[in-house]
């Protein structure tokens, strides 16, 4: 019969009391001497008895300890269910502690590694079938711990009810709970290696409840519905020579109803999905969409790196939009952030009672600046968490791209640290060593599950190779923020045009660079907010020249080397700096010189898309060709775009200055009629309608070192593209 000797006090105590580190080892069936003995937790219990799966009684419990602890003898090795009196309301299910660990030796070893590819599929709440029945695993990485519980309004938020089993090799708690289902709320409470008790979210939750409530709620194990399938197989196929104009998009305030609430996924896909093609845009970049506590991070500040922020709907939702968008040949990019996380307390920061995400010293570990902590990137299960985000989001939500937020941040070990708030490198440089290695992992771990895929940089600084092989040396990305274009030609184009020819060389100095790296263009989100002003508030002069200053920036955008990036609202000129607690100023479509505005940069993007001079060589030096680059005294430039498969190539001429400039002659590569593409004086966008006439013709009279040239009329703060016919 049974082995007499029975639990220490010490044991039972601590499992009443929720510090057992190893709940299974007591919980459950467990052979003593020659029969059986089954253990159940269940504080508030009135009575326990176990049943088999015919519905017979086999053994009633007895209550071994106050807290709730009872036990049963049984002889034979028990396939049962536990039936609970809860005071009167009777509860039958099967024993958490009855099913064995559901985590493989592979997902350990790999897990352990931080090369666990499929990590959101393997870490979290899994809705599963475990032994024929229905239940949800849970899995949670918290090495340090002394004891983990899954709580929920299921064992009402008790967390004596449900504590986990550790798998040491990995430091992962696990546990499979039947008969919950998608739709649960959820959370872990955690006895921390520093004694504090703390309830946190699931940092691989699939799907949450809206700040500020803080559980995380089990995620639908279905399929999402996809019909993008040809979409996808042509990813693979993208091509540096392609056209690329992003509209970047802040999706909780593009569009609010009157009631002030956000459009939800369905919704942007029925209003913003139509506009942005309409639009002419290739793309879509949004601000973060995962999960983030404080909303005036904008997203930079999350939390919930496998959660779409459920503030606009759910995680199917969030997917629907997405195969909108690709439906209507539009690409989406989404920013990621993997720099650092905010603190809140049911957040990662001291996730188990240790540094775990973050580093323990602050001189490493914490970001000032954004009072956020810092992932260290050192460590294989937090390179593994993080490069399994990224492919979550490229490979379960099919997005085509991520753009990595604060690049320069991570890079630089002084970043915004003062002299003493920082540690060196081993070698005593400033270089962060680690998160070098961990961008060079990312980019090949994407390059190789999700081909095509796009990781975009937001680099600040002149970091050598950041659009180069992680192989041969370089980062990795696909493409690289030219932040120090937008700077120079945004301060260019706040200078009244009077004082513009002493600030020449902010636009010139661009294309000395401009093919080291594969370069985007960003007019982004960060420029029209913080007192910069909006784009068109930036522009000097009247109502009138603010107007025009807008276009012929905007048109020497678009038709400079680099991809294009645009933030929402600047593509019809809101003069207000945006505001992410509202909408954008859709009413000013209403105004004629605001829908030219739009007007023009739908037909910038389709001159940008029709033609390959414009595009296809936006990354090589052959694609581009100064012929004025030198009057800086009447604030003029001109330049050659290449077709690289001998079409025609494309002239563009700007005027800075609101002096209409008669007969100015500019070299060109042909002699013939050279017909006018593009005007942004043309009245249609609000201008004055000086112009070209539609065409000039180019005579074999050589000036600027080419064959041939012709006279023009350059518009008041205006630029023009003419392109030679035949």
């Amino acid at each position: 019969m049974r082995d007499e000797r029975p639990m220490s006090e010490a044991a039972i105590e601590a499992l009443a009391q929720g510090r057992h580190g190893d709940p299974f080892a007591l919980l459950g069936p467990h052979r003593e001497g020659e029969g059986w003995v089954i253990r159940a937790l269940l504080p508030r219990a009135r009575a326990v008895t176990a049943l088999a799966r015919s519905g017979e009684t086999l053994a009633a419990f007895r209550r071994v300890h106050a807290a709730g602890l009872f036990e049963a003898e049984i002889s034979e090795r028990p396939d049962y269910r536990l039936c609970i009196d809860w005071d009167g309301v009777i509860q039958v299910t099967e024993d958490p502690y009855s099913f064995p660990p559901l985590l493989g030796e592979l997902d350990v070893y790999l897990l352990a590694e931080g090369r666990h590819r499929r990590i959101a599929q393997c870490l979290g709440a899994q809705p599963m079938t475990c032994e024929g029945i229905l239940g949800v695993h849970f899995a949670v990485w918290a090495p340090n711990a002394r004891r983990v519980s899954v709580i929920g309004a299921f064992n009402t938020w008790d967390g004596r009810r449900h504590p986990m089993r550790l798998r040491h090799d990995c430091g992962v708690w696990e546990i499979f709970i039947p008969r919950l289902g998608a739709g649960e709320l959820y959370k872990y409470e955690i006895l921390g290696a520093d004694g504090r008790l703390t309830e946190r979210a699931d940092p691989l939750a699939r799907a949450a409840e809206a700040p500020p409530a803080t559980a995380s709620i089990v995620a639908d194990a279905r399929p999402l519905a996809w019909s993008d399938a040809a979409w996808q197989g042509a990813r693979a196929g993208r091509r540096d020579d392609a056209p690329l104009a992003i509209y970047e998009v802040h999706a909780p305030s593009w569009r609010r109803h009157a009631d002030g609430r956000s459009f939800a996924w369905l919704e942007l896909g029925d209003t913003l999905v139509p506009y942005m093609r309409d639009l002419g845009f290739t793309h879509v970049e949004l601000l973060p969409v995962m999960l983030h506590p404080f909303r005036g991070s904008w997203g930079y500040q999350p939390l919930g790196l496998f959660v779409p922020m459920p503030e606009l709907g759910s995680p199917t939702g969030f997917a629907g939009f997405v195969d909108r968008c690709h439906a209507e040949g539009i690409g989406v990019i989404l920013d990621w952030v993997p720099a650092h996380f905010p603190n809140d307390a049911h957040g990662l920061a001291r996730f188990d009672g240790t540094a775990l995400y973050e580093h323990l010293d602050p001189r490493e570990g914490v970001h000032r600046e954004w009072n956020t902590y810092v992932y260290n990137l050192g460590r294989n299960e937090v390179r593994g968490f993080l490069i399994g985000s990224a492919l979550f989001w490229l490979q379960h939500f099919h997005a085509d791209g991520l753009r990595v937020d604060a690049v320069a941040a991570m890079l630089y070990r002084d970043y915004s640290r003062r002299e003493g708030e920082w540690i060196p490198n081993r070698y005593g440089g400033r270089e962060n060593l680690e998160a070098i290695d961990f961008l060079q992992e990312l980019s090949r771990v994407v390059a190789e599950e999700v081909p095509g895929a796009m990781l975009v940089a937001e680099e600040s600084t002149a970091w050598p190779g950041v659009t180069r092989a992680a192989d041969a040396g370089g980062l990795g990305f696909t493409h690289k923020w030219n932040m120090g274009w937008m700077h120079d030609t945004l301060r260019y184009i706040s200078h009244e045009p009077v004082h513009r020819s002493y600030h020449h060389d902010d636009l010139t100095f661009g294309p000395l660079y401009a093919f080291f790296e594969r370069f985007i263009l960003p007019i982004s989100h960060d420029e029209v907010v913080y007192g910069k002003r909006s784009l068109l508030g930036r522009m000097p002069g009247d109502n009138w020249q603010r107007f025009a200053n807008l276009r012929v920036y905007l048109a020497f955008m678009w038709t400079h080397p680099g991809k294009k990036l645009l933030f929402m609202g600047t593509e019809f000129g809101q003069p207000e700096e945006w505001n992410h607690d509202a909408a954008l100023a859709w009413r000013l479509l209403e105004d004629p010189m605001h829908a030219g505005v739009r007007r023009l940069l739908g037909d910038l993007n389709a001159l940008f898309r029709g033609e390959r001079a414009l595009h296809a060589r936006d990354f090589t030096a052959d694609g581009f060709r100064w012929v004025v680059a030198d009057d800086r005294a009447q604030s003029v430039l001109a330049w050659l775009r290449m077709d690289p498969d001998g079409g025609e190539p494309v002239l563009v001429a700007c005027n800075f200055t609101p002096v209409p400039r008669h007969e100015y002659r500019v070299g060109l590569p042909a002699e013939g009629q050279w017909r006018e593409i593009l005007n942004t004086d043309a009245e249609t966008y609000g201008g004055s309608g000086m112009g070209n006439m539609g065409s000039v013709a180019a005579a074999a009279d050589p000036s600027h070192g080419l064959p041939a040239s012709l006279a023009l009329t350059l518009p008041p703060l205006a630029a023009i593209a003419l392109q030679v016919e035949g």
